[in-house]
Protein backbone atom coordinates (compact mmCIF):
# COMPACT_ATOMS: atom_id res chain seq x y z
CA UNK A 1 0.00 0.00 0.00
CA UNK A 2 1.23 3.14 -0.79
CA UNK A 3 1.53 5.87 1.67
CA UNK A 4 2.31 9.92 2.12
CA UNK A 5 5.06 10.54 4.81
CA UNK A 6 3.69 14.20 6.03
CA UNK A 7 7.17 15.97 7.21
CA UNK A 8 6.70 18.81 9.44
CA UNK A 9 8.36 19.07 12.99
CA UNK A 10 10.48 15.60 12.38
CA UNK A 11 12.82 16.34 9.65
CA UNK A 12 14.89 13.61 9.97
CA UNK A 13 14.83 9.82 8.72
CA UNK A 14 15.95 8.60 12.06
CA UNK A 15 13.60 8.12 15.03
CA UNK A 16 10.56 8.71 13.01
CA UNK A 17 8.02 6.63 13.55
CA UNK A 18 5.58 8.06 10.99
CA UNK A 19 8.51 7.47 8.04
CA UNK A 20 8.58 3.82 9.99
CA UNK A 21 5.15 2.79 10.07
CA UNK A 22 4.77 4.28 5.84
CA UNK A 23 7.41 2.11 4.98
CA UNK A 24 6.61 -0.84 6.45
CA UNK A 25 3.21 -0.96 4.44
CA UNK A 26 5.16 -0.39 1.23
CA UNK A 27 5.93 2.69 -1.27
CA UNK A 28 6.55 6.00 0.59
CA UNK A 29 6.00 10.08 -0.94
CA UNK A 30 7.71 11.90 1.37
CA UNK A 31 6.26 15.25 1.35
CA UNK A 32 6.02 18.82 2.72
CA UNK A 33 2.86 20.77 3.40
CA UNK A 34 2.66 24.64 3.35
CA UNK A 35 -0.59 25.51 5.44
CA UNK A 36 -2.17 28.10 6.81
CA UNK A 37 -0.65 27.18 10.38
CA UNK A 38 3.35 27.15 9.06
CA UNK A 39 2.86 30.72 6.84
CA UNK A 40 1.69 32.09 10.80
CA UNK A 41 4.73 31.12 11.96
CA UNK A 42 7.12 33.85 12.58
CA UNK A 43 9.65 34.76 10.09
CA UNK A 44 12.53 33.20 11.65
CA UNK A 45 11.22 29.96 12.60
CA UNK A 46 9.80 29.98 8.72
CA UNK A 47 13.12 30.42 7.80
CA UNK A 48 14.77 27.43 9.98
CA UNK A 49 12.58 25.40 9.10
CA UNK A 50 13.10 26.06 5.17
CA UNK A 51 17.10 25.02 5.85
CA UNK A 52 15.91 22.03 7.60
CA UNK A 53 13.73 21.20 4.33
CA UNK A 54 16.75 21.52 2.13
CA UNK A 55 19.38 19.53 4.17
CA UNK A 56 16.74 16.89 4.24
CA UNK A 57 15.89 17.31 0.28
CA UNK A 58 19.57 16.33 -0.02
CA UNK A 59 19.26 13.03 2.39
CA UNK A 60 16.44 11.63 0.36
CA UNK A 61 17.58 12.41 -2.80
CA UNK A 62 20.85 10.00 -1.84
CA UNK A 63 18.30 7.55 -1.08
CA UNK A 64 16.58 7.50 -4.56
CA UNK A 65 13.41 10.40 -3.21
CA UNK A 66 12.58 13.46 -2.98
CA UNK A 67 10.83 16.04 -1.36
CA UNK A 68 7.35 16.63 -2.78
CA UNK A 69 6.18 20.38 -1.64
CA UNK A 70 2.30 20.62 -1.49
CA UNK A 71 0.71 24.35 -0.68
CA UNK A 72 -2.77 24.92 -0.06
CA UNK A 73 -5.66 23.87 1.98
CA UNK A 74 -6.53 20.36 3.23
CA UNK A 75 -7.79 19.64 -0.77
CA UNK A 76 -4.08 19.76 -1.84
CA UNK A 77 -3.00 17.30 0.56
CA UNK A 78 -5.87 14.81 -0.96
CA UNK A 79 -4.87 15.81 -3.86
CA UNK A 80 -1.52 14.01 -3.90
CA UNK A 81 -2.82 11.47 -2.61
CA UNK A 82 -5.23 10.87 -5.08
CA UNK A 83 -2.62 11.53 -7.27
CA UNK A 84 -0.45 8.80 -6.71
CA UNK A 85 -3.19 6.32 -4.70
CA UNK A 86 -2.32 6.64 -1.29
CA UNK A 87 -4.76 5.44 0.93
CA UNK A 88 -2.76 6.41 4.43
CA UNK A 89 -1.21 10.06 5.02
CA UNK A 90 1.36 9.47 8.03
CA UNK A 91 2.75 12.41 10.48
CA UNK A 92 4.26 12.80 13.34
CA UNK A 93 2.39 14.87 16.45
CA UNK A 94 3.26 18.80 17.13
CA UNK A 95 0.52 19.24 19.53
CA UNK A 96 0.66 23.20 18.98
CA UNK A 97 -2.79 24.11 18.99
CA UNK A 98 -2.93 25.66 15.52
CA UNK A 99 -2.07 22.60 14.15
CA UNK A 100 -4.10 20.31 16.70
CA UNK A 101 -7.21 21.57 14.73
CA UNK A 102 -5.23 21.49 11.25
CA UNK A 103 -5.28 18.25 11.90
CA UNK A 104 -8.43 17.36 12.97
CA UNK A 105 -9.66 19.25 9.93
CA UNK A 106 -7.11 16.97 7.09
CA UNK A 107 -8.76 13.79 9.49
CA UNK A 108 -11.97 15.09 8.50
CA UNK A 109 -10.98 15.55 4.34
CA UNK A 110 -9.31 12.39 3.83
CA UNK A 111 -11.69 10.32 5.76
CA UNK A 112 -14.38 11.61 3.44
CA UNK A 113 -12.64 10.05 0.85
CA UNK A 114 -11.63 6.67 2.42
CA UNK A 115 -8.54 8.02 3.48
CA UNK A 116 -6.70 7.94 7.39
CA UNK A 117 -4.35 10.50 8.58
CA UNK A 118 -1.96 8.65 11.28
CA UNK A 119 -0.49 10.54 13.77
CA UNK A 120 2.60 9.27 15.87
CA UNK A 121 4.02 10.89 18.87
CA UNK A 122 7.87 12.57 18.16
CA UNK A 123 7.79 15.42 19.44
CA UNK A 124 8.15 15.64 23.06
CA UNK A 125 10.14 13.04 24.97
CA UNK A 126 7.54 11.11 26.54
CA UNK A 127 3.72 11.17 24.97
CA UNK A 128 1.26 14.01 25.67
CA UNK A 129 -0.36 12.71 28.77
CA UNK A 130 2.19 10.32 29.92
CA UNK A 131 3.03 11.90 32.91
CA UNK A 132 -0.10 12.88 35.17
CA UNK A 133 -1.06 13.55 38.94
CA UNK A 134 -3.25 10.64 40.95
CA UNK A 135 -5.78 12.67 40.38
CA UNK A 136 -5.50 12.34 36.33
CA UNK A 137 -4.54 15.56 35.96
CA UNK A 138 -1.48 17.31 34.32
CA UNK A 139 1.27 18.79 36.96
CA UNK A 140 1.24 22.25 37.59
CA UNK A 141 4.90 22.74 39.23
CA UNK A 142 7.72 21.28 37.42
CA UNK A 143 9.38 19.27 40.38
CA UNK A 144 6.76 16.54 40.64
CA UNK A 145 6.32 15.98 36.87
CA UNK A 146 9.83 15.67 36.39
CA UNK A 147 10.17 13.04 39.04
CA UNK A 148 6.61 11.15 37.39
CA UNK A 149 8.72 11.56 34.23
CA UNK A 150 11.82 10.35 35.16
CA UNK A 151 9.38 7.05 36.51
CA UNK A 152 7.84 6.70 33.55
CA UNK A 153 11.07 6.63 31.41
CA UNK A 154 11.55 7.54 28.07
CA UNK A 155 11.48 5.29 24.93
CA UNK A 156 14.59 4.47 23.02
CA UNK A 157 15.25 5.92 19.77
CA UNK A 158 14.70 3.78 16.51
CA UNK A 159 16.90 3.19 13.62
CA UNK A 160 16.13 4.80 10.07
CA UNK A 161 13.88 2.44 8.36
CA UNK A 162 16.27 0.67 5.51
CA UNK A 163 15.63 0.05 1.87
CA UNK A 164 12.68 2.78 1.65
CA UNK A 165 10.81 2.26 -1.34
CA UNK A 166 10.72 6.35 -2.44
CA UNK A 167 7.93 7.37 -4.72
CA UNK A 168 8.67 10.72 -6.68
CA UNK A 169 5.55 11.84 -8.33
CA UNK A 170 5.82 13.77 -12.02
CA UNK A 171 3.46 15.75 -14.05
CA UNK A 172 1.68 17.20 -10.60
CA UNK A 173 -0.34 20.00 -11.68
CA UNK A 174 0.06 23.65 -9.92
CA UNK A 175 0.16 23.59 -6.31
CA UNK A 176 2.62 20.96 -6.28
CA UNK A 177 6.61 20.99 -6.24
CA UNK A 178 9.99 19.39 -6.51
CA UNK A 179 12.00 22.24 -5.24
CA UNK A 180 12.11 23.96 -2.00
CA UNK A 181 10.67 26.74 -1.80
CA UNK A 182 11.48 30.35 0.13
CA UNK A 183 9.10 30.19 3.32
CA UNK A 184 10.75 33.35 4.61
CA UNK A 185 10.70 35.83 2.07
CA UNK A 186 9.66 38.60 4.02
CA UNK A 187 13.43 37.95 6.18
CA UNK A 188 14.56 40.39 3.35
CA UNK A 189 18.00 41.10 3.97
CA UNK A 190 17.83 39.70 7.35
CA UNK A 191 18.27 36.01 5.95
CA UNK A 192 21.73 36.42 4.62
CA UNK A 193 23.18 37.73 8.16
CA UNK A 194 21.29 35.02 9.87
CA UNK A 195 22.59 32.01 7.71
CA UNK A 196 26.28 33.38 8.19
CA UNK A 197 26.22 33.43 11.77
CA UNK A 198 23.77 29.80 12.06
CA UNK A 199 25.54 26.11 11.99
CA UNK A 200 24.69 24.35 9.57
CA UNK A 201 21.34 22.69 9.06
CA UNK A 202 20.52 18.96 8.97
CA UNK A 203 20.18 15.94 10.48
CA UNK A 204 24.03 14.87 10.34
CA UNK A 205 25.06 17.99 11.64
CA UNK A 206 22.46 17.71 14.68
CA UNK A 207 24.36 14.53 15.37
CA UNK A 208 27.02 15.99 15.57
CA UNK A 209 26.40 19.20 17.63
CA UNK A 210 25.22 16.86 19.79
CA UNK A 211 28.48 14.52 20.04
CA UNK A 212 30.74 17.13 20.06
CA UNK A 213 28.61 18.48 23.46
CA UNK A 214 28.23 15.09 25.21
CA UNK A 215 32.59 15.21 25.04
CA UNK A 216 32.76 18.46 26.27
CA UNK A 217 29.96 18.11 28.94
CA UNK A 218 31.73 18.24 31.70
CA UNK A 219 31.85 21.72 31.60
CA UNK A 220 28.31 22.16 31.24
CA UNK A 221 26.99 22.78 34.93
CA UNK A 222 29.27 25.43 35.80
CA UNK A 223 29.38 26.90 32.31
CA UNK A 224 25.92 27.24 30.86
CA UNK A 225 25.26 30.30 32.31
CA UNK A 226 28.47 32.12 31.13
CA UNK A 227 27.73 34.70 28.56
CA UNK A 228 31.12 34.90 27.66
CA UNK A 229 31.70 31.11 27.09
CA UNK A 230 30.07 30.46 23.72
CA UNK A 231 30.71 26.62 23.79
CA UNK A 232 29.20 25.98 26.97
CA UNK A 233 25.50 24.78 25.78
CA UNK A 234 24.41 22.31 23.34
CA UNK A 235 23.47 24.35 20.68
CA UNK A 236 20.65 21.96 19.71
CA UNK A 237 17.39 24.44 20.50
CA UNK A 238 16.87 25.38 16.66
CA UNK A 239 17.52 21.51 15.94
CA UNK A 240 14.88 20.05 18.75
CA UNK A 241 12.67 22.67 17.28
CA UNK A 242 12.39 21.54 14.08
CA UNK A 243 12.71 18.22 14.50
CA UNK A 244 16.15 17.36 12.95
CA UNK A 245 16.85 15.04 15.87
CA UNK A 246 14.51 13.64 18.59
CA UNK A 247 14.41 14.49 22.01
CA UNK A 248 14.98 10.74 22.42
CA UNK A 249 17.54 10.61 20.81
CA UNK A 250 19.31 13.43 23.31
CA UNK A 251 18.42 11.75 25.93
CA UNK A 252 19.74 8.54 25.30
CA UNK A 253 22.93 9.95 24.68
CA UNK A 254 22.58 11.81 28.23
CA UNK A 255 21.80 8.64 29.93
CA UNK A 256 24.56 7.05 27.84
CA UNK A 257 27.18 9.81 30.30
CA UNK A 258 25.13 9.80 33.14
CA UNK A 259 27.11 6.75 35.21
CA UNK A 260 30.37 8.29 34.36
CA UNK A 261 31.78 10.50 37.14
CA UNK A 262 33.06 13.15 35.54
CA UNK A 263 29.87 13.85 33.44
CA UNK A 264 27.54 13.20 36.04
CA UNK A 265 26.51 16.29 37.13
CA UNK A 266 26.11 17.47 33.39
CA UNK A 267 23.75 14.55 32.27
CA UNK A 268 21.61 15.24 34.91
CA UNK A 269 21.15 19.07 34.70
CA UNK A 270 20.73 18.71 30.90
CA UNK A 271 18.13 16.09 30.92
CA UNK A 272 16.49 17.94 33.64
CA UNK A 273 16.25 20.82 30.81
CA UNK A 274 14.50 18.40 28.25
CA UNK A 275 12.07 17.36 31.10
CA UNK A 276 11.09 21.67 31.17
CA UNK A 277 10.45 20.90 27.71
CA UNK A 278 8.00 18.17 27.91
CA UNK A 279 6.33 20.22 31.25
CA UNK A 280 6.01 23.11 28.90
CA UNK A 281 4.47 21.49 26.38
CA UNK A 282 2.03 19.24 28.41
CA UNK A 283 1.37 22.68 30.37
CA UNK A 284 -0.11 23.91 26.40
CA UNK A 285 -1.88 21.08 25.78
CA UNK A 286 -3.87 21.57 28.92
CA UNK A 287 -4.50 25.08 28.19
CA UNK A 288 -3.97 25.80 24.96
CA UNK A 289 -5.05 29.50 25.43
CA UNK A 290 -2.04 30.26 27.59
CA UNK A 291 0.01 31.93 25.03
CA UNK A 292 -2.73 35.13 24.83
CA UNK A 293 -4.30 34.76 28.69
CA UNK A 294 -2.77 34.80 32.01
CA UNK A 295 -2.47 31.75 33.72
CA UNK A 296 -2.63 33.05 37.40
CA UNK A 297 -6.22 35.27 37.47
CA UNK A 298 -4.57 37.55 40.01
CA UNK A 299 -2.68 39.06 36.52
CA UNK A 300 -5.71 39.34 34.70
CA UNK A 301 -5.95 43.10 35.97
CA UNK A 302 -1.98 43.98 36.21
CA UNK A 303 -1.17 47.28 35.11
CA UNK A 304 1.10 46.87 32.52
CA UNK A 305 2.59 49.93 30.96
CA UNK A 306 1.20 50.80 26.87
CA UNK A 307 4.37 53.05 25.85
CA UNK A 308 5.03 51.91 22.52
CA UNK A 309 8.59 53.74 22.56
CA UNK A 310 10.39 51.73 25.32
CA UNK A 311 8.76 48.57 23.78
CA UNK A 312 10.11 49.45 20.52
CA UNK A 313 13.73 50.49 22.13
CA UNK A 314 13.25 46.69 23.73
CA UNK A 315 13.15 45.06 20.22
CA UNK A 316 16.15 47.07 18.88
CA UNK A 317 18.54 46.60 21.38
CA UNK A 318 18.46 50.26 22.55
CA UNK A 319 17.11 50.31 26.13
CA UNK A 320 20.51 51.77 27.31
CA UNK A 321 21.09 48.83 29.61
CA UNK A 322 24.38 46.87 27.64
CA UNK A 323 23.16 44.16 28.85
CA UNK A 324 19.65 43.24 27.85
CA UNK A 325 20.47 45.19 24.40
CA UNK A 326 23.50 42.88 23.71
CA UNK A 327 20.58 39.80 24.17
CA UNK A 328 18.61 41.38 21.82
CA UNK A 329 20.75 42.49 18.92
CA UNK A 330 22.27 38.70 19.10
CA UNK A 331 18.65 37.53 18.66
CA UNK A 332 18.47 39.84 15.91
CA UNK A 333 21.77 38.54 14.06
CA UNK A 334 21.48 34.80 14.91
CA UNK A 335 18.16 34.05 15.68
CA UNK A 336 19.04 32.27 18.59
CA UNK A 337 19.91 34.33 22.44
CA UNK A 338 21.75 32.82 25.35
CA UNK A 339 19.43 31.55 27.99
CA UNK A 340 20.76 34.04 30.92
CA UNK A 341 20.36 36.65 28.44
CA UNK A 342 16.88 35.57 27.81
CA UNK A 343 15.88 35.78 31.47
CA UNK A 344 17.03 39.03 32.03
CA UNK A 345 15.70 40.84 28.84
CA UNK A 346 12.73 39.07 29.80
CA UNK A 347 12.48 40.48 33.55
CA UNK A 348 13.84 43.59 32.23
CA UNK A 349 10.67 44.40 29.81
CA UNK A 350 8.06 42.71 32.00
CA UNK A 351 9.76 44.33 35.25
CA UNK A 352 11.88 47.29 34.66
CA UNK A 353 9.60 48.44 31.68
CA UNK A 354 6.19 47.04 32.80
CA UNK A 355 5.57 46.05 29.46
CA UNK A 356 2.93 43.07 28.95
CA UNK A 357 4.77 39.56 28.33
CA UNK A 358 2.80 39.07 25.41
CA UNK A 359 4.35 41.63 23.31
CA UNK A 360 7.37 39.93 24.35
CA UNK A 361 6.08 36.60 23.46
CA UNK A 362 5.06 37.67 19.72
CA UNK A 363 8.51 39.42 19.22
CA UNK A 364 10.46 35.81 20.30
CA UNK A 365 8.41 34.37 18.23
CA UNK A 366 8.94 36.68 15.16
CA UNK A 367 12.20 36.52 15.75
CA UNK A 368 13.89 33.20 17.17
CA UNK A 369 14.62 30.46 14.65
CA UNK A 370 14.31 28.28 17.57
CA UNK A 371 11.01 29.10 18.66
CA UNK A 372 8.93 27.01 20.33
CA UNK A 373 5.09 27.77 21.12
CA UNK A 374 5.02 26.07 24.41
CA UNK A 375 8.64 27.03 25.89
CA UNK A 376 7.91 30.47 24.80
CA UNK A 377 4.63 30.59 26.53
CA UNK A 378 6.10 29.12 29.62
CA UNK A 379 9.35 30.60 30.08
CA UNK A 380 7.57 34.21 29.45
CA UNK A 381 4.72 33.64 32.02
CA UNK A 382 7.24 32.25 34.64
CA UNK A 383 9.28 35.31 34.32
CA UNK A 384 6.05 37.80 34.41
CA UNK A 385 5.47 35.94 37.35
CA UNK A 386 1.72 34.80 35.70
CA UNK A 387 2.65 31.41 35.21
CA UNK A 388 1.23 27.88 37.36
CA UNK A 389 5.02 27.56 38.52
CA UNK A 390 6.19 30.90 37.96
CA UNK A 391 9.30 32.99 39.47
CA UNK A 392 7.48 35.56 41.99
CA UNK A 393 6.85 38.91 40.08
CA UNK A 394 8.95 40.29 42.88
CA UNK A 395 12.27 38.54 42.05
CA UNK A 396 13.43 41.45 39.58
CA UNK A 397 16.85 40.53 37.74
CA UNK A 398 19.32 43.16 38.14
CA UNK A 399 20.73 42.96 34.26
CA UNK A 400 24.12 45.06 35.88
CA UNK A 401 24.87 42.58 38.33
CA UNK A 402 23.79 39.63 35.83
CA UNK A 403 26.53 40.98 33.76
CA UNK A 404 29.18 41.16 36.60
CA UNK A 405 28.08 38.04 37.22
CA UNK A 406 28.59 36.17 34.29
CA UNK A 407 29.93 38.24 31.48
CA UNK A 408 32.83 39.85 33.86
CA UNK A 409 35.14 40.71 31.13
CA UNK A 410 32.19 42.06 28.99
CA UNK A 411 33.36 39.44 26.13
CA UNK A 412 29.27 39.12 25.62
CA UNK A 413 28.63 42.90 25.38
CA UNK A 414 31.58 43.80 23.51
CA UNK A 415 30.19 40.74 20.60
CA UNK A 416 27.24 42.01 20.13
CA UNK A 417 27.28 45.57 21.15
CA UNK A 418 29.08 47.92 18.46
CA UNK A 419 30.91 50.72 20.12
CA UNK A 420 30.61 49.38 23.85
CA UNK A 421 33.95 49.84 25.50
CA UNK A 422 35.12 50.50 21.87
CA UNK A 423 34.15 46.96 20.01
CA UNK A 424 33.89 46.80 16.58
CA UNK A 425 33.21 42.94 16.07
CA UNK A 426 31.62 41.18 13.20
CA UNK A 427 29.03 39.94 15.07
CA UNK A 428 28.16 43.91 16.54
CA UNK A 429 28.46 45.03 12.84
CA UNK A 430 26.25 42.52 11.64
CA UNK A 431 23.36 43.77 13.70
CA UNK A 432 23.36 46.85 11.30
CA UNK A 433 23.02 44.87 8.49
CA UNK A 434 20.21 42.80 9.91
CA UNK A 435 17.80 45.51 10.69
CA UNK A 436 15.73 46.75 8.65
CA UNK A 437 16.59 49.97 7.12
CA UNK A 438 13.38 52.01 7.99
CA UNK A 439 14.62 51.60 11.91
CA UNK A 440 17.58 54.17 10.48
CA UNK A 441 20.47 52.63 12.69
CA UNK A 442 24.12 54.00 12.03
CA UNK A 443 26.54 51.95 13.51
CA UNK A 444 29.08 55.35 13.84
CA UNK A 445 26.83 56.46 16.32
CA UNK A 446 28.75 54.11 18.53
CA UNK A 447 27.06 52.81 21.75
CA UNK A 448 26.22 55.35 24.02
CA UNK A 449 22.34 55.25 25.40
CA UNK A 450 20.81 56.66 28.12
CA UNK A 451 18.79 53.83 29.97
CA UNK A 452 15.31 54.33 29.72
CA UNK A 453 15.02 53.94 33.29
CA UNK A 454 17.41 53.64 36.61
CA UNK A 455 17.45 50.45 37.73
CA UNK A 456 16.75 51.50 41.31
CA UNK A 457 13.40 53.18 40.34
CA UNK A 458 12.50 50.69 37.45
CA UNK A 459 12.23 48.00 40.66
CA UNK A 460 10.17 50.32 43.12
CA UNK A 461 7.85 50.80 40.18
CA UNK A 462 7.28 47.15 39.41
CA UNK A 463 7.19 46.32 42.99
CA UNK A 464 4.45 49.07 43.13
CA UNK A 465 2.34 47.48 40.68
CA UNK A 466 2.86 44.34 41.82
CA UNK A 467 1.09 45.35 44.70
CA UNK A 468 -2.29 46.90 43.02
CA UNK A 469 -3.11 43.43 42.39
Amino acid sequence: MTSICLFRRDMRLTDNPALAAAAANGPVCAAFWVDAVLRAQGAASRWRVGEALKALDVDLRRQGGAMTVVEGDEAAVLALASAIDAREVHVCDWPAPARLEADRLLARTLEASGLRLVVHHAHTLLPPGAVQTRQGKGFRVFTPFSRAARTVGAAPPRPAPSGVCWIVPAGLPPGFAATIPDLAPDMDRGADVVNAHSPPAGEAAATTRLAQFISRSADYVAGRDRLDKQMAGSGLSDALAVGEISPRTVWAAAQDIACDPEHAPAAEKFMSELLWRDFAWSLLIEAPWMESKTWNPRFVGFPWREVREDLTAWQRGQTGEPLVDAGMRELFVTGRMHNRARMAAASYLTKHLLIDWRAGLDWFADTLMDWDPASNATNWQWVAGSGPDASPFFRIFNPATQAEKFDPDGVYRRRWLYGWQGSKSDGARAFFDAAPRSWGLDPSRGYDLRPIIGLAEGRLRALAAFEQV
